[in-house]
């Protein structure tokens, strides 16, 4: 059947122009569909936010040709330094000691947005924008797709299409797939501090009474915050003056960067585990946050959506080289299934440090820090720990 698009990809963001930029050799007839302008996603505050990528995350960009031009603008981890306040419990990782200069990098998400849109207006693919979906129906040999672009209605057709289009993803919606939610009563508080102390590129994870701490490192003496708790302490905390917000961020992190100070506006953002039913229906494929929302405790929402992305497009370029339909349902299903255990297996790892840490119950109080004790003195442990931080720990 002669389709407009073989692979028509509904979302231009980080995860959506990745899979794009991962086909650009590829021999498709590839569409990108996206909502917002270029002035609109610039105007967006969910681009200050900091993304924590892992040393494969970096590999992977590096392949797409991405890494190179924004790597200066990259903050290094070479440190990783875990804790629980009033306890001596401590887990450290050094790059050095596994033979990496970092272990990942933190980046603000505007700067990889921008280099990503970048690059998509040098490829070989038509971009559709500002444009969204309204209608979809897949029938056994393609997919017919209506958009909505200004005034004007388009009706085309794909053999695959592919949702990247976030998680409140209209191309899910359409098809009915449900989501499976679990509401963790948490939510995060998202801000900058300037520090007194050089961060030295060290990354802080720190296991408060209220919910875990993150500090990762934006400049030499600026950090960005993510700090998670109950929903009620939360929005108390936000209501607070920023003088005593500070105060409050300070006792529960301690010392370690000398005295910190607010540097950006604090935000709130209520933490879900969001996991559509499924991945792939009729031709249809889900990626990045259409498909799953993961707790930001250990920071892999992006990383786990790039490997979405990045292992479709080599399944793909494999299926090409054959000369094979790349929307026939087995092949769909088999992807689906080899990315559902990288899925569960990441949904696992920070499901496992919520339970671990987000208790105050003293023989669990007690257990962890003999843990973390031990992790710090067990090259095997600290091994694998440090595998799932550099993002090896998941496979495609």
């Amino acid at each position: 059947m002669n389709h407009d698009f073989d692979l028509l990809i509904v979302g231009g963001g980080l995860v959506g122009g990745s899979l794009a930029l991962a086909l650009r050799d590829a021999p498709l007839r590839v569409g990108i569909v996206e909502a917002l302008t270029e002035t609109q996603r610039q105007a967006l505050t969910a681009g200050d936010r900091a993304l924590a990528l892992a040393r494969g995350t970096i590999q992977i960009l590096d392949r797409l040709g991405v890494w190179q031009d924004v790597a200066p603008k990259a903050m290094p981890i070479r440190h990783i330094h875990v804790s629980d306040r009033g306890r001596f419990g401590k887990t450290r990782l050094h790059a050095l000691e596994k033979g990496v200069d970092a272990l990942g990098h933190v980046i603000v998400a505007r700067t990889l947005e921008d280099r990503i849109a970048r690059e998509l207006r040098g490829l070989d693919a038509e971009l559709i924008c500002p444009a969204r979906v309204i209608g979809l129906k897949a029938g056994p040999n393609g997919v017919c797709v209506t958009l909505k672009k200004g005034e004007e209605c388009l009706n085309l057709t794909a053999a695959l299409v592919v949702a990247a289009d976030g998680g409140n993803s209209t191309v899910r919606r359409l098809l009915g797939i449900e989501q499976n939610v679990r509401d963790y009563g948490q939510t995060a508080i998202v801000t900058e501090v300037s520090t007194e102390a050089d961060v030295n590129f060290t990354a802080y994870e720190r296991f408060t009474t209220a919910g875990p701490l993150a500090l990762l490192p934006l400049e030499r003496k600026k950090c960005s915050v993510v700090w998670t708790m109950k929903d009620q302490e939360a929005d108390e905390l936000l209501s607070e003056s920023d003088a005593n917000f500070t105060a409050n961020l300070q006792s529960a992190f301690g010392y370690w960067l000398g005295k910190i100070q607010l540097a950006s506006r604090r935000q709130g953002f209520p933490l879900k585990l969001i996991r559509a039913e499924k991945m792939a229906d009729d031709r249809v494929l889900l990626i990045g946050n259409a498909m799953h929302q993961v707790h930001p405790v250990a920071g892999q929402g992006f990383n786990l959506g790039l490997r979405d992305a990045a292992s479709l497009a080599e399944r793909l370029l494999t299926k090409l080289a054959f000369n094979e339909d790349i929307g026939e349902k087995a092949f769909l299903d088999r992807y689906a299934r080899a990315r559902q255990r990288d899925l569960a297996n990441t949904i696992h790892f920070t499901d496992g440090l919520i339970r671990a840490f987000c208790t105050d119950f003293p023989p669990f109080a007690l257990a962890r820090n003999a843990a973390m004790i031990a992790l710090d003195c067990f090259p095997p442990a600290k091994r694998l720990l440090a595998r799932h931080a550099m993002g090896y720990g998941f496979r495609f």
